[in-house]
């Protein structure tokens, strides 16, 4: 399971799912702030025993400040296939007020899938709002939890 939020802010770009959004906040990061695949990596990394985002990708390396995060997701494949793990599938949900993500989630499956060599239906991508309450219903952040099931790959593959 893996779990991530950053604050919206003015002057950012809006990355979720490895997708641009048209909006006029972005999420602050040290990274892209990409919640929905900080999400997925740590429910990645957790699911094979390998830690989280922040051992692999710490924010105090200069190296990855900035990075796109669809990088450091097919990273984060690279070390499964290492350790002989295969994803089986994702489900993820991002909770944002705004912007409307339901027309972008076939373009969100598509960059994940395409990092992981995941099929499509295998992928589950689903948002939804808190109705106005608390810091992410005033638009204040965005938020998403993902949960990943792997196994082992058979040698001959």
């Amino acid at each position: 399971m893996g779990f991530d939020a950053h604050p919206l802010v003015p002057g950012c770009p809006l990355v979720l799912g490895g997708v641009r959004l048209d909006y006029d906040k972005g999420l602050a990061g040290h990274s892209d702030g990409d919640a929905l695949l900080h999400s997925v990596m740590d429910a990645l990394l957790g699911a094979a025993g390998m830690g989280d985002i922040g051992s692999h990708f710490p924010d105090t390396n200069p190296a990855y400040k900035d990075a796109y995060s669809l990088v450091l997701l097919r990273a984060v494949g690279t070390l499964l296939w290492q350790r002989h793990l295969v994803v089986v599938n994702i489900d993820a949900t991002v909770i944002a007020q705004a912007p409307r993500l339901a027309p972008h989630i076939p373009a969100m499956k598509d960059r994940i899938r395409v990092a992981l060599g995941v099929e499509p239906r295998n992928i589950g991508i689903k948002a939804t709002t808190t109705e106005g309450l608390g810091l992410l219903g005033r638009g204040d952040g965005i938020a998403a939890y993902a949960v990943a099931l792997l196994e082992e790959r058979d040698e001959a593959a």
